[in-house]
């Protein structure tokens, strides 16, 4: 039993070794219209291909600010309802790497890490002795290095490719929770009238009790 028991921890400690091998890089994204219009159109270049995000809808990137003739662009002849489905399907997907390709939608909230999780990921491709393409986070992924951050040495296309994947990941972050500003600023219109609606009934409390005295 004794030996089992230090078998089983054994296992766990490696286990626990692996799965925090690659550390996270941890990533500051941005909020403003700005950086996550760049993510979105960043996305839309190299992920939106293969990718959907069926939770977002065309009219949600309008209604945050993004502009519109961009929207239009990326959207066609669909509706603004619409949402933002791969232009590759499931099947094709399948075909190409093994297994469907994961609806990004809430991907930087699904992941252990959140966004730093998803930008590790995209930075950490390198090529193997071999000569194949690898990821430090994820190794057994499917996805190619979409912004070829394997084959750059280069300091300065390096960072232009990190600033393009913070850009990503920022927009992901927005898409995961598209309206939080929304309820940041309902939020304090709540606490204002329950503020006022407070004062209002303390003044009523006392006008009630000067009578009773």
């Amino acid at each position: 039993m004794k030996a089992l028991m230090t078998l089983l921890g054994a296992c766990c400690i490696s286990t626990s070794a692996l799965a925090f091998e690659a550390k996270l890089e941890t990533v500051k994204v941005g909020s403003d219209v700005q950086t996550v219009e760049r993510g979105m159109e960043a996305m839309m270049n190299a992920c939106h291909s293969c990718h959907s995000m069926k939770y977002i809808k065309y009219r949600d990137l309008v209604s945050f600010g993004i502009d519109k003739q961009k929207v239009d662009g990326w959207r066609g002849d669909q509706p603004m309802d619409a949402a933002m489905l791969a232009q590759m399907s499931e099947s094709d997907a399948i075909q190409a790497y093994g297994k469907a390709s994961p609806d990004l939608s809430l991907i930087a909230k699904a992941r252990d890490g959140g966004a730093s999780y998803v930008y590790s990921y995209l930075i950490g491709y390198y090529v193997t002795p071999e000569g194949k393409p690898g990821n430090h986070i994820f190794p057994e992924t499917r996805m190619p290095d979409i912004l070829g951050m394997s084959g750059v040495t280069d300091a300065a296309q390096r960072a232009e490719i990190q600033g393009k994947a913070r850009d990503i990941v920022s927009f992901l972050v927005w898409s995961s929770d598209p309206h939080e500003q929304e309820r940041h600023t309902l939020g304090y219109y709540v606490l204002g009238y329950l503020f006022v609606l407070t004062f209002l009934l303390y003044l009523v409390k006392n006008q009630i009790w000067s009578r009773l005295k």
